[in-house]
């Protein structure tokens, strides 16, 4: 959502991730064969095993992909299946995990890690990888396709994977591998894990790297009127000047974004209304102050309305989430833009409600011309949403309640740092032209940047859940572009 005008183009200019008893069976093999070392007691039922190839032996990122094979006699809920690769970390480092792609969807893999209860030379640390609701099942035999991951130091410093225990340069092609080891329901089903360590060690949180240090901005909007002075301290500002976007005259009233409790949370509202005219049209906008965002994760949890609070319905209304930076001139290469956009009524020639999601190279206002990716999803979304969005070397993947919604291309990755925004606006007033007054209401919960480090949606909640627990209300260590 850009602040200048957007009013004189359609949207279609746009289109351009239990304890059982044990039977312990030692079979030694090499590298070619397999070797099921703990089997439960009902192996003849439910057991997976785990088939590995190494994509790449590069410097900066390790690359394990995987199969998970159901080679049990009954079906297994993939979320109740979990493995685990073990390495040594490099320079004590935290490390950042990545799904590149999966034929159950990234959005069904999640990647934590964790440390082994027993270190050893070539272990002291592991990625455990599990699987959501929606990935399914799989029939005796079957098996999950191909699971494309990646993790990395959180720096990007150099890796060394030789010394890792579960890696081996000479996998390029998928076969079992015992190296690595399967939990079905936290019992062993697959794999030697390095000497000494149980079936079962105890998992770090789903937020590692950890809470905290240099390029994070977490914001839970605990704040008490739109001239509270710990928002201009914590680096937001309120929009109160003229201008686009949407209808023309229009203003934008900072009084208009409010804070209240919502159970436990406080909740930042943002309220926009009209009645039928420029004049009487108040739009509203949060921001942050600083362009220092770019690369990494950004997510807020964003509550969107179909219907006005009071008055009739129907108007042109964009309700945002997005990070931007200033087009210095038309066709400006270092411009950048990604936006969750959503329009309860239509607008932009659309007849209804649809969510987009836009990644923006660059536009020219007039004559309008625009270079973007979007994908969109044409029903209602009134409700709370958790909208995540990441950006990394390779791609934009925008989420949807922990559901890849989108990913679009490296052509379209930002060259230079971003603000992030919230705003309301309304389109034209062609969707309702009546002069009743009416007004709408965009609430958002909390807002989360990770500087330089991909993170899955149930990490980013993890995180959130993380700085609430803490008693967190707000934490900016993002450095200054």
């Amino acid at each position: 959502m850009r602040t200048a005008l957007r009013t004189s183009r359609t949207y279609s200019s746009l289109r351009s991730f239990r304890g059982r008893t044990l039977l312990a069976a030692a079979l030694a093999t090499g590298l070619g064969c397999t070797a099921l070392t703990v089997l439960p007691a009902n192996a003849a039922g439910e057991s997976v095993k785990i088939q590995y190839r190494q994509s790449s032996t590069g410097a900066d990122q390790a690359e394990p992909w995987f199969k998970v094979v159901n080679n049990g006699s009954t079906p297994v809920a993939l979320s109740k299946v979990k493995f685990r690769y073990y390495f040594k970390t490099d320079g004590g480092s935290s490390y950042t995990f990545a799904c590149s792609w999966a034929v159950k969807g990234c959005a069904n893999v999640s990647g934590t890690f964790g440390t082994p209860s027993k270190t050893t030379a070539n272990a002291d640390r592991y990625l455990e990888v599990g699987f959501g609701a929606n990935a399914g099942t799989l029939a005796p035999g079957a098996d999950t396709g191909d699971i494309q991951l990646r993790f990395y130091r959180s720096n990007w410093g150099a890796l060394n994977q030789s010394d890792d225990y579960s890696f081996s340069a000479a996998r390029t092609s998928y076969a079992d591998w015992d190296k690595v080891t399967a939990t079905v329901d936290q019992t062993r089903v697959w794999g030697t894990a390095p000497e000494g360590n149980g079936p079962v060690d105890p998992t770090d949180p789903p937020t590692d790297p950890p809470t905290g240090g240099q390029g994070t901005l977490f914001d839970d909007f605990t704040y008490t009127a739109y001239n509270d002075p710990k928002i201009d301290a914590h680096g937001w500002s309120v929009r109160s000047n003229s201008g686009g976007p949407g209808v023309a005259g229009a203003s934008w009233d900072p009084s208009k974004v409010t804070f209240a409790k919502e159970g436990t949370n406080t909740v930042m509202n943002l309220e926009t209304s009209t009645a039928g005219t420029g004049e009487s049209t108040k739009h509203t906008e949060v921001l942050t102050k600083a362009t220092k965002f770019k690369d990494g994760t950004y997510a807020a949890r964003v509550k969107f309305a179909d219907t006005p609070k009071n008055g009739p319905d129907g108007d042109h209304l964009v309700q945002t989430f997005f990070t931007i930076n200033a087009l210095k001139a038309p066709m400006d290469d270092d411009y950048g833009e990604y936006d969750f956009e959503y329009l309860p009524n239509g607008g932009w020639g659309e007849p209804s409600n649809i969510l987009y999601t836009t990644s923006w190279e660059t536009y020219r206002p007039d004559p309008w011309e625009a270079v973007n990716q979007h994908s969109e999803s044409r029903q209602s979304y009134a409700g709370w949403h958790d909208l995540v969005l990441t950006i990394d070397k390779q791609s934009i993947t925008y989420y949807v309640d922990g559901t890849e919604f989108g990913k679009h291309d490296a052509k379209y990755l930002p060259e230079t740092p971003m603000s992030i925004n919230f705003n309301q606006w309304l389109i034209d007033l062609a969707g309702q032209t009546s002069t009743t007054p009416r007004a709408y209401d965009q609430k958002v919960d909390y807002v989360l940047h990770v500087k330089d480090q991909v993170l899955t949606p149930q990490q980013v909640a993890a995180k959130v859940a993380a700085y609430r627990s803490a008693g967190t209300a707000f934490e900016d260590t993002v450095p200054g572009s």
